[in-house]
Formats: structure tokens, C-alpha cells, sequence
């Protein structure tokens, strides 16, 4: 089976679509625009499949209720904007999606809320649940609540990640430009890249930013978002949102990412896309070697310098003796409370401290090698 056949046929699909796609000139939310796009949604449910919608638009639904002309710089005011726009925004999809007799649900989600354990398999037994129950869930990052420190910084690496974290047949990014080109798609001569088979394929591609006022992204991002996806075994296209319907129909349209490495649930895909580190642990060469080629736990007697401030469960950087980044990890220890444990092996912690120290500093399962 072709992969454009693979989406046609795709029983579980998330599709991205972006600020700049759901606005009109004046910047906020055109509601024609979002009704063509829950039409197309809505087919596609009735022919059985389950979908997840990542959706922008929360800040800028917040713009003319703020009397705001452009989007805010600053991050209070996005939050702000976010906080008003978003319940207009689900109200409109709930209004669109409900003509089809399709019931919506929202879930807001931050990179913190899916990198700690119980969070992360919490947020996929919600979707899968609502799933289950022929909802559409309709996902944001929570722009209200999310930090600069803990903030996915774009919402097609969210799609990518939410794909993952589904087990998604298919990821569907949706961009005010049809497919990826090999040069600006305003430049004569500048052909569409139909298929993506690796990151060779693209290497000569010239990329841009976002132009849009509203939105984050832009072609870089989706590229970033469409390698993640790949490499966790999900299908991935990039096209226009007036597209849409020819792609969950097999048509050759867009840019189309080949899957390169093998579909399965592992937080360590969070892990490593989803977390800013809050600091670093400097580990000796035995602790590179027992982490790297022996796939072991980080012991407080492999630690010999710590840096910056966390707490326990934070997502630390591990670092060699120079200074390069070999792993990331949800540490068990906070920054105040390492430094008199280094060097030390775990038997003589629990000796001399209680049997509560006898913990690894990062356990494996909550590690992943970069």
C-alpha cells in the first residue's frame, strides 16, 4: 500500500491547522474558513475514522475582544488574548461541528503536563477515551498557564508529539503554502517536493520563517514536526487547509514525508522533543560509558559536578567530563539536594541517610540518550 493510501484508508488521523490558515485580513478568526475546515473533518468522522484536531487560533480569537491589533510580543498579553479567545474559538468549532452531529472536547496541554509520568499517561487515556467515545478532541497548548520554560513553542511539534502519543496512522500539517517547495514558492521556477523519503532529500532547501501576524510557525517548524513524526512511524503531509480533503482522500497533493523509523508508544519521544532542561548533571567517563552502551541508570557515585537549579522529577541535561550532551532525564534528586550525594554509591547513601536514598539519580526508563 502506497503511503498517500495509507492516509485514505487511515483509521486514526491528527490534523494541524494554524492561526495564519483560520484568519482573515483584519486577523481575526474567519468563520468561513473554520466551517470549510469542520466540514471536511466531519466526512472523514462519518467514514468511521478517529480525529484529532491540533487547532491555533486562541490567541488570535482574542485580538478584537482586547481590541488588540496584532498579536502581543510579550507574554502576559498572549496569555491574556488566549485566555479570552479561547472559549470563542470552541464555541465557533462546537457550532460548526455540531451541523454534522460531531460532538467536540478540548484539551489543553502543556509540555509539563506530558513529560511527568502520570501526567503523560493521563493525557493519552483522556484521548483515547474520548476517542473511544466518537468525540473529536480538539487540542491547544495551554498558552494561559504555560511559561517560557515549559512551553512546546509551536503547535506542529505539539501534532507531532499528540500523533505519537496516539499511535496515529497519519499526521496531516496544515500551512497557507500547498506543499513544501526547493526555493520560496513566490520565486519562478521553484517546483513543489511531492515526497520526502529522508533528510537528504531536503537538504538543499531553502527554508523561511513564519510571515504570519498571528501565528508561530512556518515552514520550519512543520518540517521539524513532520521529522519527529517520521521517525515514530507516522505518515506525515504538509499542504494548504483548502487541500484538506484532497489529501484525506489519497490525492497527490502537498509534500508527503515517508515514515523512517518504527510506529510505538515511548515517552522517551516526549522526553526529547517536549522538555526544556532546567539544568545539567556533569557525569564521569564510567557513568557515559554505563548510560550509553550499557543502557544503565544514572548513580549519584557517576555525578561529579551539578549546574543550575531544579527540582526533582525537573528534565535535566547529562553532560560528559567535556561538557557534551549525551542524555536527558527526569532527575529524582533536586539541585539543593545532589551535591553531598556525589560520588557516593546508593548502599552507602541508605546507610548513612535512610533507605529513601537508595534511588537511582535518573532512572533508565526515564531517560533517553541524544
Amino acid at each position: 500500500m502506497s503511503a498517500r493510501a495509507v492516509i485514505s484508508s487511515a483509521r486514526r488521523i491528527v490534523v494541524k491547522v494554524g492561526s495564519s490558515s483560520l484568519t482573515g485580513v483584519d486577523g481575526g478568526i474567519d468563520h468561513g474558513r473554520l466551517v470549510a475546515l469542520a466540514n471536511a473533518l466531519a466526512h472523514r468522522h462519518a467514514q468511521g475514522s478517529q480525529l484529532v484536531l491540533v487547532s491555533s487560533g486562541a490567541i488570535a480569537a482574542g485580538l478584537h475582544p482586547l481590541s488588540l491589533t496584532a498579536r502581543p510580543r510579550d507574554l502576559a498579553t498572549q496569555q491574556a488574548a488566549a485566555s479570552v479567545g479561547q472559549g470563542a474559538l470552541l464555541a465557533a468549532y462546537t457550532q460548526a461541528f455540531v451541523a454534522h452531529e460531531v460532538t467536540v472536547g478540548q484539551v489543553l496541554l502543556t509540555a509539563d503536563d506530558v513529560t511527568r509520568r502520570s501526567h503523560y499517561a493521563n493525557a493519552r487515556r483522556t484521548l483515547e477515551r474520548l476517542l473511544d467515545l466518537r468525540v473529536l478532541p480538539i487540542v491547544n497548548e495551554n498558552d494561559t498557564v504555560a511559561t517560557s520554560e515549559i512551553r512546546f513553542g509551536d503547535n506542529d511539534r505539539l501534532a507531532a508529539l499528540v500523533a505519537h502519543l496516539i499511535d496515529a496512522d497519519a499526521l496531516v500539517l496544515l500551512s497557507d503554502v500547498d506543499a513544501l517547495y526547493d526555493g520560496p514558492p513566490s520565486r519562478p521556477g521553484s517546483q513543489r517536493i511531492p515526497v520526502v523519503a529522508g533528510p537528504d532529500d531536503i537538504a538543499h532547501v531553502e527554508i523561511g520563517g513564519s510571515s504570519s501576524k498571528v501565528g508561530t510557525g512556518g515552514m520550519a517548524t512543520k518540517i521539524e514536526a513532520a521529522r519527529i513524526a517520521t521517525a515514530a512511524g507516522v505518515v506525515t503531509v504538509v499542504t494548504a487547509a483548502d487541500r484538506l480533503t484532497e489529501v484525506l482522500t489519497g490525492g497527490d497533493v502537498g509534500t508527503l514525508f515517508l515514515p523512517i523509523g518504527v510506529r510505538g508508544r515511548s515517552r522517551r519521544l516526549w522526553l526529547r522533543h517536549a522538555t526544556t532542561a532546567r539544568g545539567r548533571l556533569v557525569v564521569d567517563d564510567g557513568a557515559v560509558a554505563a548510560l550509553v552502551q550499557r543502557q544503565k541508570s544514572l548513580l549519584p557515585a557517576g555525578v561529579i559536578g551539578v549546574e543550575g537549579s531544579f527540582l526533582s522529577g525537573d528534565p535535566v541535561d547529562v553532560c560528559g567530563p567535556d561538557g557534551t550532551t549525551i542524555a536527558r532525564g527526569l532527575v529524582n534528586y533536586s539541585s539543593a539536594e545532589l551535591p553531598p550525594l556525589l560520588g557516593r554509591s546508593t548502599r552507602e547513601l541508605a546507610a548513612a541517610l535512610g533507605p529513601e536514598y537508595e534511588r537511582e539519580v535518573i532512572h533508565r526508563d526515564h531517560l533517553v540518550i541524544l
